[in-house]
Formats: C-alpha cells, structure tokens, sequence
C-alpha cells in the first residue's frame, strides 16, 4: 500500500473486517521447531476495525478464528493485516 501516511487510519467498508493475524508457536507437540517456511497460515486473529455493515458479529478486540487462505493481505506501518469479509469469520474464541 505505497503512499498511505503511517500516521493514516484504515477502516474498512461494507461487510469487511481488519484482522491482525496472530502468531501460532512456531515449536510442534514434540518441541521441534519449526522454519518460517514450513508454518501454516495464521488462521487466528484479533479484530482491529470493523465496516459500517450492521450484520457484523464481531467487534474491535475480539479474537477470531478465520478460514483458511482468505483475505487480502496487506502491510501498514510495518504490521501485516488480513480484510477479510465478515462470511470468512467462522467463530469468535471467548476465554
């Protein structure tokens, strides 16, 4: 995303959700660990902003578990984001 200041805001519009993926242990069961490479795909995330659409479920905070391989990834400020349409969401994680 060239020429966005990194002082700007994003916010997303219609039904699309701004995630930042977290990161998964990148160490297996048995506490090998893993290259960069050799990881999957975050598909746990917590919500950074939400669209104006009222049919959104989820709400700046939530941590969110989001389908495999969706989204439009993109770097802001150094900090990589996913939007996603809030149908890729597929459940919240309540602790």
């Amino acid at each position: 995303m060239n020429g966005l200041n990194a002082s700007a805001s994003l916010q997303p519009l219609g039904s699309r959700v701004l995630v930042k993926p977290l990161d998964q242990d990148n160490r297996t069961a048995s506490g090998i660990f893993l290259p960069e490479t050799a990881k999957e795909k975050p598909q746990l995330g917590q919500v950074v902003a939400v669209g104006d659409d009222e049919e959104i479920k989820v709400k700046v905070g939530d941590k969110v578990v989001f389908a495999k391989y969706t989204g439009t990834e993109i770097k802001h400020g150094g900090v990589d984001y996913l939007v996603l349409d809030a149908n890729d969401i597929l459940l919240r994680v309540v602790e």
